[in-house]
């Protein structure tokens, strides 16, 4: 029996179609005389709305996905995730085509060098579904092609000649979208480098196409560990019996899955709604992992919701729920910054001797500090090592006489 219940459009579909990844993907929904055919509530207004989007931007929404959504609900938090509006041709100032700079810190094609010992490997252009929000729709869906053979032997040679790279983050597209074959060649060649420790896959398939993750696909995953999978629900309402099997399979595997949000206006930018969100994905085993504040990505301003809002969420969450159910909340800097996390205040005071703190109920204690004694940095193996002792960040102000410390803007050694 199906879990999901189907739109009438794919009624007659049947049981070993419907549950094959393949056939979720040939049979996307990508074009308005399709969608229409699917949703004939869409009227002619916002029918000719999304056309004139679909010159700008592509459009690709699996039968499942399309089954997940409320067309009668203008605020339903799948339809405003998959279904083009109008606003997205509008280019708030800010917009940027790429807005983290990813194509400037690429030392191969495909492949961006921000962080000292990781890199961003991205092996396709599809995915099963084109997120109205998506931060690389630069990129995403243009072609609709998996990266050649030639380009992946290019990103890794660049990789093994960087011995400092030990991390290495698989994106796209969704590289779930490639086939089992296609995908374990890739792993297999980055297995076989000595320096890298671990490989991180990042897919939205558990969410809008969880029949991707079969028995073969788990059991091939499983050859190649230590390896993760990042994933991304934003809605609880996306949290289906598939999508939970889905995910329980990758952890019955020995596989950790996370799970990347993006806050999104009308969709989860509501303390209530990403605490369901984070409990239930818990639930299906899944550590909520980070919240990204909304890019500034060209033609999706209307999502973008005050970095404030994020913050309120965190303290909604933080002392309220399990911190296993607390999210990092980032904001990816433009122009290239990386990752900074945020929190609300709870830090009000520092003297020598005191830090006055606030909790999650406002009371407001001071805890002592401990009487000043020799730290271990320095003196055990792993300092020695990384050569840290008190030469970086603000030590160096505490070990030296200098008052500032100038930030150097040289490029990466790799580049």
């Amino acid at each position: 029996m199906f879990k999901t219940t189907r739109v009438e459009a794919f009624t007659e579909v049947s049981i070993k179609e419907w549950t094959d990844w393949k056939w979720q993907v040939r049979n996307r929904i990508t074009t308005v005389e399709r969608l229409r055919e699917v949703f004939p509530q869409i009227s002619n207004k916002e029918a000719s709305s999304i056309q004139e989007v679909l010159g700008r931007f592509r459009m690709a929404i699996t039968p499942y996905y399309a089954s997940l959504i409320d067309i009668n609900n203008q605020y339903c938090p799948v339809r405003l995730q998959a279904i083009p509006c109008k606003k997205e041709l509008y280019h708030a100032p800010g917009d940027m085509r790429d807005p983290l700079e990813e194509d400037r810190d690429m030392i191969a094609p495909g492949l961006t060098h921000r962080y000292p010992d990781r890199v961003l490997m991205l092996v396709t252009d599809i995915c099963n579904m084109y997120c109205r929000h998506c931060t690389r729709r630069r990129l995403v869906g243009e072609q609709d092609v998996a990266y050649t053979k030639e380009m992946v032997k290019t990103q890794i040679e660049a990789i093994q000649e960087r011995p400092q790279i030990r991390d290495i983050i698989i994106s796209g597209g969704d590289p779930l979208t490639l086939g089992d074959e296609a995908l374990e060649s890739i792993l297999k060649q980055l297995r076989a480098i000595k320096h890298i420790e671990i490989v991180r896959l990042g897919t939205r398939s558990p969410a809008v196409n969880p029949f991707r993750i079969t028995r073969t696909l788990v059991k091939m995953l499983r050859k190649y560990h230590p390896l993760y999978i990042n994933t991304h629900f934003n809605h609880y309402k996306e949290l289906t019996p598939e999508a939970v099997e889905a995910c329980e399979r990758l952890s019955d595997a020995g596989i950790p899955v996370g799970n990347q949000s993006v806050l999104l206006r009308g969709v989860n930018d509501c303390p209530c709604v990403m605490k369901k969100l984070v409990h239930e994905l818990l639930k299906a085993r899944v550590r909520p992992y980070y919240i990204y504040q909304c890019d500034l990505s060209q033609g999706i301003s209307h999502f973008r919701t005050a970095v404030g809002r994020g913050i309120e969420i965190i303290e909604a969450l933080r002392g309220h729920t399990s911190g296993l159910a607390v999210p990092t909340y980032v904001v990816d800097c433009p122009a290239g910054g990386g990752k900074v996390p945020l929190l609300p205040d709870y830090v009000l005071s520092r003297s020598d001797d005191k830090v006055i703190l606030r909790n999650y109920e406002g009371k407001i204690t001071a805890y002592r500090e401990p009487t000043p004694a020799e730290s271990v940095c320095g003196h055990d193996p792993a300092c020695r090592e990384e050569q840290y002792t008190a030469k970086h960040g603000p030590a160096r102000l505490l070990a030296e006489s200098n008052l500032a410390i100038e930030p150097s803007f040289r490029k990466l050694e790799q580049h």
